[in-house]
């Protein structure tokens, strides 16, 4: 008897035309690095009385479909996460050197179709109606570069051959830590030691009642985008402006030389006042907490921008 395995685990996805329901084709195999997105159905247990001391039978509660796929910040697959986290992107460029801009502030986010495989049982289960409700991921010095996705969907149908048909698949270029760089304000921001990023689109869950317990879809929510910058204590620039109470740019850019690039920016960040603490008689670190919000100029809060030599989204 085959027994389920990760290493021959696989993940397709495709955007749907219609919410929740999976197209017949036009899925694209894609690297993950781990991945617990799935439904569930608590069971409600009984609280009848005069029954007996032994409990009657439970029953099944409603379902719920969300979870996390971890995946690797890549050159080109990346894109597909981002179009489903901002919406689609404006493309410019020619052949082999295409740029993709990826805009905040958009109120139509494409919902997916995600089939995760287990062909040694085999077990497929289908996914739809699933949307982007959070991207994250951490900022180092060296290591892989593996983002989370957060997702919520609205059902799920499992069976023992895949329904996504034949599969395509992008090329595979990695971002890592080493080709990373941040900026403030155009300046490059030293003495950073690590940090953070999260996007979030808060997505609602529209829970109405339905004879088959799932829900009607799930409406994209005000945006919220916060990190933090981890400082080797050198300098009072970032201390000033939370102080001050001022903003601004931050640019995070992963670029592989005479390649690919990424580069998140944030237009309008402000710092929380942190404290710094002395534990010791090494370095001094101080974590600075800071949120994004919508900029003057340009009118929104923040653009990504990813080159590569993919054509479209």
């Amino acid at each position: 008897m085959a027994r389920a395995q990760g290493a021959r685990s696989q993940l397709a996805i495709v955007f749907e035309s219609t919410y929740g329901t999976a197209p017949a084709s036009g899925f694209r195999k894609v690297p993950f690095v781990s991945s617990n997105l799935d439904a569930q159905q608590a069971l409600q247990e009984s609280e009848l009385l005069g029954m007996g001391r032994d409990p009657l039978a439970p029953v099944l509660d409603a379902i719920d479909v969300d979870g996390d796929i971890s995946i690797p910040v890549d050159a080109v697959n990346f894109g597909l996460w981002l179009k489903a986290t901002f919406g689609a992107p404006t493309t410019t460029g020619s052949v082999g050197a295409y740029v993709h801009t990826f805009a905040s502030d958009g109120w139509t986010l494409p919902s997916l179709a995600i089939e995760t495989g287990l062909p040694e049982v085999p077990s497929f289960s289908m996914v739809t109606g699933a949307r982007v409700n959070e991207l994250s991921w951490d900022i180092g010095r060296k290591g892989l570069l593996t983002a989370k996705v957060a997702l919520m969907a609205q059902g799920e149908t499992t069976a023992g051959s895949s329904a996504a048909g034949t599969l395509t698949e992008l090329a595979l270029q990695r971002f890592t830590h080493f080709h990373g760089s941040i900026t403030r304000d155009g300046a490059a921001l030293g003495n950073l030691v690590g940090g953070s990023i999260k996007y979030s689109n808060n997505l609602d869950r529209v829970e109405t009642v339905r004879s088959d317990g799932k829900i009607d879809g799930v409406d994209p929510g005000q945006t919220a985008l916060s990190g933090q910058c981890v400082m080797r204590f050198a300098d009072r620039t970032l201390l000033d402006q939370a102080i001050a109470g001022g903003t601004c740019a931050l640019a995070m850019t992963y670029s592989i030389p005479s390649g690919p690039s990424l580069t998140f920016t944030a237009h309008a960040v402000t710092f929380s006042r942190p404290r710094r603490e002395i534990s010791g008689p090494g370095g001094v670190q101080v974590t600075f907490d800071w949120m994004a919000s919508r900029a003057a100029s340009p009118a929104r809060m923040c653009t990504v921008v990813l080159s590569n030599a993919q054509a479209t989204y």
